[in-house]
């Protein structure tokens, strides 16, 4: 069942204009996303500064005493929304939580800059944080950030000691029963709209776009998968955890009931969001 906080968030979602909808003004909804997340509560870091990550754009968090490894975070928003201002409350988290370096990366975004742009930024950005700043590498990633961070790994095996991957969008056949029976504040309309911005149908075949058809993953480091009751992504993420676990990779997989598609960004509206912000760093912690 949805607990309160997420029927109170459907009544929200309701009112606002849907993706998919004719004529969806991307530019004044990216706009929208910045001006509400500047109005978030930020914590402070010990040291922020925005990096040149060989040419990708970056934000970079030190907390006091940080631990030698980096967490490389992708921010979810179906590949279109959101950037390092609209994630910087979480990353600021992430990084007070975690006791870690956290490198928020800008990737290119479509329909401007179609696939494969924000995997070859990632893969830029990482390559750059291994080298620039040393000690282990962790890959976290929400939503289309989790596909990013899971694509990256399978591109570059040994990159990481760990990844974290909160409610992935993997796969563009919206194939799995979830996006029938728990569509909650998560049209498949919209699923099947951010697709088409971020690639061709002929690149839905690409595992470097559907992980879920890669042959490599049993590369994978210990993975941390994450999942929301009430989101139509929650069965091909908890594919991914079985075909990992039968693939002999180390996998923890948790699904938060109650929970819509989203809620691990926003600790104000959802209880449940702080908890995985700290299970996500504990996770992380135990493996660098």
């Amino acid at each position: 069942m949805l607990f309160p906080e997420s029927r109170r968030a459907l009544e929200a979602y309701a009112a606002e204009t849907p993706v998919f909808a004719d004529g969806y003004d991307i530019a004044a909804a990216r706009e929208q996303a910045r001006a509400l997340a500047a109005q978030e509560p930020r914590e402070d870091v010990a040291d922020v500064q925005d990096v040149d990550a060989d040419g990708v754009p970056a934000r970079l968090y030190t907390p006091d005493s940080a631990g030698a490894a980096t967490i490389v975070h992708l921010h979810g928003g179906g590949f279109v929304f959101n950037d390092v201002e609209v994630h910087d409350a979480s990353a600021r988290r992430l990084a007070n939580r975690s006791g870690l370096r956290v490198l928020s990366v800008d990737y290119r975004r479509p329909p401007e800059h179609k696939f494969p742009a924000a995997t070859d930024d990632v893969a830029t950005a990482a390559g750059w944080a291994a080298r620039t700043l040393g000690g282990p590498l962790v890959a976290h990633g929400d939503s289309a950030g989790g596909n990013l961070a899971l694509v990256d790994a399978l591109r570059h095996p040994g990159r990481y000691v760990a990844v974290a991957l909160i409610y992935p969008f993997l796969d563009p056949s919206a194939g799995f029963d979830s996006y029938r029976t728990h569509a909650d504040g998560f049209d498949p309309r919209e699923g099947a709209w951010y697709w088409e911005q971020y690639a061709t149908p002929s690149d839905h075949t690409n595992p470097h776009l559907a992980p879920l058809l890669s042959d490599r993953l049993g590369t994978l480091p210990p993975a941390l998968v994450v999942t929301a009751e009430h989101d139509p992504l929650h069965g091909e993420g908890e594919e991914l955890a079985r075909r990992l676990a039968e693939a002999g990779v180390e996998v923890v997989a948790t699904r938060y009931l109650g929970q819509l598609h989203g809620f691990w960004r926003h600790p104000r509206v959802f209880p449940s969001a702080e908890p995985l912000m700290r299970q996500v760093a504990g996770f992380l912690r135990i493996h660098c």
